[in-house]
């Protein structure tokens, strides 16, 4: 996408190289502020994105703009608004919020790094948008949740050296992790499940690396998705940082890529948030933007009409529930989001308070019911995330009932939660 609105470039020093790139991709107009200067620039306009191309080393500098951004911030738009810094190997970004480029890394990817941060501000504009036009109508809009993106973000962790355990270990401190001692397995963790991030670790060879980028270059799904690269292969990494913006490789040692990595992830993992929000809005509400799932209420109306419907027809209805023996809300999530993938078009599901996924099956005997059932479990088992990350999967209990003549709704969901399988 061209860099189209105003950018704000802040360094002590000229940065024609950052200007001059982002010229060529359409930004206009282009403010160049020193680090005094930063906060009335802030105060005069609000960008699109801000260009740190300098590290700041005056602390009451820094302060000053973080000062000046969050007042911008209450009194603009409110759409999340991209900082990249450009920073040295050792150093760390002056604001928090910013997202760090290496100093030495081409105009070309710093734009196009921006170009996809830029991509998470269109989706939260109009997520906003959509919110207040929603309830201009009367209609209470789903809540945008404020939590931390990266309490329900998962990353595919690719190694098979000594770094492996160390990088499982502080990734597995913040988020989700998903391990895989191939290639074979990421590519079918990839093709299986939704990530924010992924993290090659040592113990390949460049072939192997090579491969693995090559996937995830030639697949538009992936174009934005964080790669962090640990240590060596330089020749091998860099021919994809064009088309992999978020591609990074990092040589001084683990601790310093999960800390360069996970702002990255966190960046996927909202951006994830607003796509599940904004169907959750085109739907009216009607989804949960959570689970990708129906909301409870829209839940139970369709069961009621799903149910009425079935008997007036004389078809098949059948409701499975998947229970987890680990009442953990990650772990409930994490099936919610995996049972959004797997259920039929002309089936629904919802996940209820006390972490159990109800899935309704229409037009559906208890024959096929049953299969349909085994499958999805059969795939959570082997898919989902363990908090501990010791387990091999962790197993649904799953309770299965079919709409007989004389039910209602209320019978049909006393057998299924108390586990009567009808047969």
């Amino acid at each position: 996408m061209a860099l189209q609105g105003t950018f704000v470039v802040i360094a002590d020093s000229p940065a024609p190289d950052v200007v001059a790139g982002l010229r060529a991709e359409g930004a206009f107009p282009i403010i160049e502020a020193s680090w005094a200067d930063a906060p009335a620039a802030l105060a005069a306009v609000e960008p699109e994105a801000i260009v740190l191309a300098e590290p700041c080393n005056d602390d009451r500098r820094c302060a000053a703009l973080s000062r000046a951004l969050a007042e911008q911030h209450k009194n603009g738009s409110g759409a999340f608004m991209p900082i990249l810094a450009r920073m040295r190997d050792d150093g760390s970004a002056a604001l928090p919020e910013a997202l760090a480029i290496a100093a030495n890394a081409p105009v070309e990817r710093l734009t196009r790094r921006l170009a996809s941060l830029l991509r998470i501000r269109a989706l939260h504009a109009t997520v906003l948008r959509r919110t207040n036009t929603l309830a201009s109508h009367g209609a209470p809009p789903p809540e945008l949740k404020s939590s931390d993106p990266l309490d329900d973000a998962s990353v595919l962790l690719v190694g098979r050296g000594r770094s492996f355990p160390v990088l499982s270990v502080a990734l597995g401190e913040r988020v989700g992790v998903i391990g895989a001692l191939s290639v074979e397995r990421a590519a079918r963790t990839l093709n299986s499940r939704d990530i924010d991030g992924i993290v090659i670790g040592d113990g390949f060879g460049p072939r192997i690396v090579e491969a693995l980028l090559t996937v995830l270059s030639d697949d538009v799904r992936f174009r934005d998705l964080p790669v962090a690269v640990l240590g060596g292969h330089p020749n091998v990494v860099e021919p994809y940082c064009v088309d992999l913006p978020n591609l990074e490789r990092v040589g001084e040692g683990p601790a310093r890529l999960v800390e360069r990595f996970l702002p990255y992830a966190r960046m996927h993992a909202l951006a994830q948030r607003l796509r599940r929000m904004l169907v959750s809005l085109d739907a009216k509400g009607m989804i949960d933007p959570d689970t990708g799932l129906l909301a409870h209420e829209a839940f139970w109306r369709d069961l009621n009409r799903a149910v009425g419907e079935a008997e007036q027809r004389g078809v098949g209805l059948s409701i499975a529930r998947f229970a987890f023996a680990r009442n953990d809300r990650r772990v409930s999530l994490d099936a919610a989001r995996l049972v959004a993938r797997l259920v039929r078009q002309v089936d629904f599901a919802c996940r209820e308070a006390d972490n159990s996924i109800f899935a309704v099956f229409t037009e559906t005997d208890l024959r096929t019911a049953h299969v349909i059932a085994r499958r999805i479990a059969s795939v959570l088992k082997n898919t989902m995330l363990a908090p501990d990350r010791k387990s091999e999967g962790i197993a649904a209990d799953v309770t299965l009932a079919t709409l007989k003549p004389t039910d209602n709704v209320d019978s049909l969901i006393a057998r299924v939660v108390g586990g009567d399988i009808t047969r």
